[in-house]
């Protein structure tokens, strides 16, 4: 029986860091991993869509991640997202990452050509043989993949023991339900995981079944998001939704740019933390000028809300 507790709890989406140039930065993984760390998080998801994963190389990626696993290996949850758009790159980051020592590797599937079940299931499996002894996460997100995850094909890749966990990032709370007890049949009720993907909803998510969230707006206000796993845990429902509406404003704001949310996000952190991430990799859009009001906006009801959540 595989131990899930290493994935219950609270797994920021690790930011794509990148120096003055352009180019990938070694160095600002490593402190945003530090920085993660020291927040109390569970652990990261690395190289996924919050870190810009279609934009980067297959070196480029390698170098991120092992950035990040020396300051994270033995102290939190490392989970490397590793699909590309061709099965033999991602079995490379595959092997890779488990030569690193990950916790689990996970792939969106194929992007797109629409592809059936069969072949996507041949994709995600020839990525778990190259990583044979690591465990495997599925990335469900239709609305940018282009494909879902259907109960048939989870099914199908149940048969795979290494199969953990599916990070479901599609809006309906309802799959997180029908993957999770698609699981339990498969494995019991400690043998599978199912991730709540879509921040707004966190709350949502675990009480419909989510061991935890994997999500791109945790690194920038991670207090709040542990904050409402705790009150989930302890039972305070009302608590628990007061402190996702509360984050829910701010990605709402965040979301009011010019730049991307990422770009933001990685602005935000500068300015409260001295984090030096760089800004996004074109063609995704960088902050502009008139940009500034909604990141000190933002910035500053981060800081309130954390403020607030100390009193619940």
């Amino acid at each position: 029986m595989k131990d899930i507790n290493k994935y219950r709890g609270v797994i920021p989406a690790f930011y794509a860091c990148y120096d003055k140039t352009g180019a990938v930065s070694p160095q600002g993984a490593k402190a945003l991993a530090r920085h993660l760390i020291g927040k109390g998080v569970k652990g990261v998801y690395v190289g996924g869509s919050s870190g810009e994963c279609i934009y980067q190389s297959v070196a480029e990626r390698k170098a991120i991640l092992e950035a990040v696993m020396e300051e994270a290996k033995g102290k939190i949850t490392v989970i490397a997202h590793i699909a590309c758009n061709n099965t033999a790159d991602s079995a490379e980051l595959a092997a890779h990452a488990e030569g690193c020592g990950v916790d689990a590797i996970a792939a969106i599937p194929p992007i797109y050509f629409h592809l059936p079940d069969y072949a996507i299931a041949d994709y995600w499996n020839a990525m778990s043989a190259a990583a044979p002894h690591t465990e495997f996460v599925i990335y469900n997100i239709p609305q940018l993949a282009g494909t879902a995850l259907t109960l048939p094909l989870l099914r199908e890749m149940l048969k795979n023991l290494n199969v953990i966990a599916v990070k479901n990032s599609s809006m309906p709370v309802q799959d997180i339900q029908m993957f999770k007890d698609a699981g339990i049949t498969a494995r019991g009720e400690e043998g599978f995981a199912v991730f709540n993907g879509p921040d707004e909803q966190f709350v949502s998510g675990r009480m419909m079944g989510a061991d935890g969230g994997i999500g791109g707006t945790y690194a920038v206000m991670p207090e709040l998001f542990l904050k409402m796993n705790e009150l989930v845990e302890q039972g305070q429902v009302a608590k628990a939704r007061h402190v996702q509406y509360l984050a829910d404003r701010i990605i709402y704001k965040m979301c009011e740019a010019h730049g991307n949310l990422y770009a933001v996000q990685k602005e935000i952190l500068r300015r409260m933390y001295g984090l030096e991430l760089g800004g996004v990799r074109p063609p995704l859009p960088n902050l502009i000028p008139a940009d500034e009001a909604v990141v000190a906006a933002a910035q500053t009801m981060i800081q309130d809300a954390i403020g607030e959540i100390q009193a619940l």
